[in-house]
């Protein structure tokens, strides 16, 4: 009983930990939420509710999430006219705000590293520079958007399986 309680803790607090991984960088989300499923199958599953199948499409759901995240915001800024460079910075600028502003910093960051590279570093007209850095600031949202929907939708699933 309390070995019980203690996984179905310890799974939910990876899953919030996963769900601050959205937007924090430095933490894996979804697949830290998704280790806290893989613990619950292996070491708290006595009705077999959570199945194998199950860990397969959200393992395939959670690698998709990541790579779309690694993909989106580049291709936000490309479409909107942003370098590679503007890319660069966003995530910089990104990290900073993260420790000298959280958590609106982490949003602000994304947008004025951006700016920053395409106006200041490549000197592009001030208009073409903050089209860039909208890209990348939706770009942000967009992937951020996709891995807290997948992690909160594992707690929802963890939640419903411990209770």
């Amino acid at each position: 009983m309390l070995g019980e309680i203690l996984i179905d803790g310890l799974a939910i607090i990876m899953a919030i930990a996963g769900i601050l991984g959205c937007i924090i960088p430095a933490i894996p989300g979804p697949p830290l939420t998704y280790a806290s499923l893989v613990l619950m199958y292996f070491a708290n599953n006595p009705e077999n509710e959570i199945t194998g199948k199950f860990l397969i499409i959200w393992i395939a759901i959670v690698i998709a999430v990541s790579l779309l995240d690694y993909v989106v915001q580049p291709y936000f800024t490309k479409i909107t006219g942003g370098s590679q460079l503007a890319v660069r910075y966003s995530i910089a600028g990104m990290v900073a705000g993260m420790i000298f502003f959280p958590p609106f910093g982490i949003i602000a960051g994304s947008f004025i590293g951006a700016l920053i590279a395409e106006f200041v570093v490549n000197k592009k007209p001030l208009q073409n520079s903050l089209l860039a850095a909208f890209g990348a600031f939706l770009g942000f949202i967009f992937g951020t958007g996709l891995k807290l929907a997948a992690s909160v939708t594992m707690l929802y699933y963890l939640i419903r399986f411990i209770f």
